[in-house]
């Protein structure tokens, strides 16, 4: 896909490498970093080990992170992650555009920050973390309802997260000076405090690939190690919720007995059957021949090694559901399994 993608779309940013998910799963800050950034520099290997130039595709990556209730330490781990992903890019990957050095980066904020308990809560927590991502250096960001833990957000919630930002944007300044906590002594310990503990983690990773972030991240996979990781932290602030150390408004402390009634927003079962009754239609109108041969034909490119992207599109253009391209796929490759938890 970076291949394809570098010659026929350059403009494209190619993969968002996503930290998100980590996050939300259980890990800390630091591991959610180190963890994301792993994978980017691991991309960055399988790219070169492939034949492209470094600087060929690195401009076009960019990735997504978690914005969490930890005001500063947010703040910390965004600083933190545009200086290891420059260092990285210009010392070990002899990256010599400066847009290779340079990490552009999404932000979300924390879902699994959000409560069914008091959900009005939920806007003060969001506000506080959009903040936190713009002062941290965000490009984009996109702000969680109030009502997510519960489904998808009805009309009124979606406008109160927008109009979050918006305030953020519009209202507060914040967004009108580069780095606007930089030199200040609390941030600048903990941005180099963040930096430390992810240095440390990519080294271990590091070592499990004997010298090789792609394989170390890839053995760590295949042995569970980033699973445990994860597993390990969520326990532990579970014990913190349990023992007190932590709080969590409306739900550990400041409970109310009878709570207001919340409007969700429910989808019926009709969308379903709509959407079931589109892809029929869509599979009555294609040449199924088409399709079967396209099918075939990405299969065997799978099982050679050869590039699959022009195949894709190539299967997209006669009509091939997604489904059908990845059970092609999957033919070959195998699916997934996770390893158990040791």
């Amino acid at each position: 896909m970076m291949s394809f993608c570098a010659s026929e779309v350059p403009q494209w940013n190619t993969i968002s490498v996503s930290g998100y998910h980590i996050r939300e799963a259980g890990a800390n800050a630091h591991e959610e970093l180190a963890f994301t950034l792993a994978d980017g520099f691991a991309y960055v290997e399988a790219a070169m080990r492939a034949g492209m130039p470094v600087d060929q595709f690195a401009p076009r990556l960019s990735f997504f992170f978690d914005s969490h209730l930890d005001f500063f330490e947010e703040i910390a781990k965004f600083r933190a992650a545009r200086r290891i992903w420059a260092r990285w890019m210009r010392d070990r990957y002899a990256a010599g555009d400066e847009r290779s050095w340079k990490l552009r980066f999404h932000t979300q904020t924390a879902g699994v920050s959000l409560t069914a308990q008091q959900p009005d809560n939920n806007v003060v927590r969001t506000a506080i973390e959009a903040l936190a991502a713009v002062l941290g250096g965000t490009q984009s960001l996109h702000t969680n309802a109030l009502d997510e833990v519960y489904a998808l957000p009805t009309e009124r919630a979606a406008e109160i997260a927008l109009r979050t930002q918006q305030v953020i944007a519009e209202e507060t300044g914040v967004a009108d000076v580069i780095d606007p906590l930089g030199g200040s002594w609390f941030v600048e310990a903990m941005t180099d405090a963040m930096e430390d503990r992810v240095e440390r983690l990519l080294a271990e990773i590091d070592r499990m690939g004997s010298g090789s972030m792609l394989d170390g991240v890839l053995r760590g996979i295949e042995d569970g190690w980033f699973q445990n990781a994860l597993a390990d932290s969520a326990y532990a602030f579970e014990k913190a919720l349990g023992s007190g150390e932590r709080t969590i408004v409306g739900v550990t402390k400041y409970a109310a007995a009878d709570e207001d009634h919340l409007d969700i927003l429910r989808i019926g079962s009709d969308v379903e059957t709509i959407q079931r009754r589109r892809i029929a239609e869509v599979r009555g109108r294609r040449d199924g021949a088409a399709v079967a041969a396209a099918l075939e034909e990405l299969a065997s490119a799978a099982a050679s090694g050869a590039n699959l992207m022009p195949l894709l599109v190539a299967a997209a253009r006669v009509r091939a559901t997604e489904g059908e391209m990845t059970a092609a796929m999957k033919a070959v490759f195998g699916g997934y399994r996770e390893p158990p938890r040791v």
